[in-house]
């Protein structure tokens, strides 16, 4: 299992586009991922579950991922995030 933390830099927080762009890349990978807000803990993969988080500008999550090509996904995510959120 691997994971990072991060927090949301975007003032919309996890809105309607990045989250359809969060969803798609995390999709693309065989392992489970999921966000944790310390609150809600979600399926990356699953449009419905990311935008119910309510992720507002500042929060911090952790973005997990675990199964056959963890690591790979946890770089890909990271990077998403930083260039997007």
């Amino acid at each position: 299992m691997k994971s990072f933390r991060y927090v949301i830099q975007d003032e919309l927080g996890i809105h309607a586009r990045p989250a359809a762009l969060l969803v798609k890349t995390a999709a693309q990978y065989l392992s489970t991922i999921t966000l944790d807000n310390g609150v809600k803990q979600v399926d990356a993969k699953k449009m419905i579950s990311v935008m119910a988080m309510a992720v507002k500008h500042g929060q911090e999550l952790t973005i997990t991922a675990d199964g056959k090509d963890e690591e790979e996904a946890i770089i890909a995510l990271e990077s998403f995030f930083r260039n997007n959120l």
